[in-house]
């Protein structure tokens, strides 16, 4: 054996292979290779199905997700153009430069509310409620000129304690979201002071959709503003707010306005109509000046013509006394007015219906009808709000 005088003589040496080594290849794929394979997966739905992939299941809205967010990076875009066989990279994407152009370039409606959409709707995350409370406390800033409003928050506190408001449930933006309203948000009062409202229609897969949206500017009890969406505001509310109903002098005021003015551009809102009962049931028809006031949207002789079926008419016939034409203001709140001004004489008696169910009927008073027509008036004039009634003396008198 000839002696090695170097490590190339070595190596030289090695006839049987055993300081060969090999290059050994990566399992983990680069990211430049994850892209084109997620994108090869686009490709191949499209070979298969001769379409670009919708919203319509699960499998194929997260491969239209894909080549959206595709679309819309241009380096991506670049870097996968050879590999675009069916020209699916072309679309222009849009521009996103605010709030508004996200809403609108919602195609797929995952930002609606429908219930269809629920499938979509992902739990043990950061839930998008978190992400619009987040989004609501951001968009505040200080409110340069709240010393006009200070005292309006300071008023409706203290009616609030005294009962006059009351916190209701929060339901929908149609039926519950007004300006120069309050709502609770989260613990803090807040006033809605204007809401710059338009319609927009938006298409969706379930089909064409109007919805109102727009900017609103929202005063803060804490001193501080906001000018959120409309809708973003009426999300808030129903996931963690309230609405404060209005008090009994902003429903008078309400009441009144244009009452006694009627014109063909008048509209007819309902009847306030007073009721005798006719039951012959000792506990009712022992009962001297018992009267029934209640608001019936419909003619009123054809809505008591099941009078003796219904617990709310005392499960009898009824003697219709009179019913006033309401023109220009909200009749149910003509009504909660007179039931305000008598409700220390509510009938207060359980009645059963056919089924065996217990009800109290709310709207029949213990009261002269005289006494009845004396307090209707001064609601037309405008004078409810200086009297009272005397239930002892069965009078009304200056308050």
């Amino acid at each position: 054996m000839s002696k090695k005088q170097t490590l190339k003589d070595i190596f030289d040496d090695d006839d049987f292979g055993i300081l060969d080594s090999k290059e050994k290849v990566s399992s983990i794929k680069t990211e430049d290779e994850r892209l084109i394979e997620s994108f090869q997966e686009i490709n191949a739905f499209f070979e298969k199905n001769k379409r670009e992939p919708s919203a319509n299941n699960v499998t194929e809205f997260k491969l239209l997700s894909r080549l959206k967010n595709l679309r819309a990076d241009s380096k991506k875009t670049e870097s996968l153009r050879e590999y675009d066989q069916f020209n699916l990279l072309s679309n222009k994407p849009v521009e996103i430069n605010s709030v508004n152009d996200i809403l609108a370039d919602d195609d797929l409606g995952i930002l609606d509310m429908d219930d269809s959409l629920d499938i979509f709707k992902l739990k043990n995350v950061t839930s998008s409620k978190d992400r619009e409370e987040a989004d609501f406390v951001a968009r505040r800033k200080k409110c340069e000129d709240f010393d006009k409003y200070e005292h309006l928050f300071n008023q409706v506190q203290n009616e609030l304690k005294s009962g006059k408001r009351k916190l209701g449930e929060f339901e929908n933006a149609e039926k519950n979201l007004e300006e120069n309203k309050f709502y609770v948000l989260d613990g803090i009062l807040l006033y809605l002071k204007e809401a710059d409202i338009e319609n927009k229609e938006r298409k969706i897969p379930s089909g064409n959709r109007v919805r109102k949206d727009g900017r609103t500017r929202i005063i803060f009890e804490n001193g501080t503003e906001s000018n959120m969406l409309y809708r973003s505001l009426a999300k808030a509310l129903y996931n963690n707010g309230k609405i404060v109903t209005d008090s009994d002098k902003t429903i008078e005021n309400e009441l009144f306005k244009n009452a006694n003015i009627v014109n063909e551009a008048d509209v007819e809102t309902g009847w306030i109509y007073i009721l005798k009962s006719k039951s012959t049931h000792k506990d009712i028809a022992s009962i001297e000046n018992l009267y029934k006031i209640g608001y019936s949207k419909t003619d009123v002789k054809e809505r008591i013509k099941n009078a003796a079926k219904e617990a709310t008419y005392l499960m009898a016939e009824v003697h219709l006394i009179s019913s006033i034409k309401c023109y220009n203001f909200n009749p149910q709140k003509f009504e909660l007015l007179i039931h305000r001004f008598f409700g220390e004489v509510c009938l207060n008696i359980d009645i059963h219906d056919n089924k065996g169910r217990r009800l109290t009927p709310r709207e029949w008073f213990v009261v002269p009808l005289p006494i009845i027509n004396e307090a209707i008036d001064l609601i037309l004039s405008e004078d409810i709000v200086n009297y009272r009634y005397d239930s002892d003396n069965k009078i009304i008198i200056p308050k």
